[in-house]
């Protein structure tokens, strides 16, 4: 397959990359091309999904610590001690 180049322009930017990378003008257009596409690729998936598993570890996490600050306000508003029950006597009120 021939590609011609008119633009002047483009041309020279392709001949001055092939001179940069020591390549040949038909492997720095390949390259060039294929760079861009990858690229493209990479970005084609929106932001949004790429940084949803940090919201989901976010929530997750806010999540345990809302239900930590509700029991410490709901020990401390019924003066139960925090921590290990395991010492506690069921019986010690009867």
């Amino acid at each position: 397959m021939t590609l011609h180049i008119k633009d002047t322009e483009t041309d020279r930017v392709v001949r001055a990359l092939a001179e940069i990378r020591h390549v040949s003008i038909t492997r720095a257009i390949h390259d060039a091309c294929a760079e861009c596409l990858a690229r493209h690729e990479n970005t084609e998936r929106p932001l949004r999904m790429k940084i949803q598993p940090i919201f989901e570890q976010i929530d997750r996490l806010k999540r345990a610590a809302d239900a930590a600050r509700e029991k410490q306000f709901f020990d401390d508003l019924w003066d139960e001690p925090s921590g290990d029950f395991s010492k506690t006597d069921v019986n010690d009120g009867a």
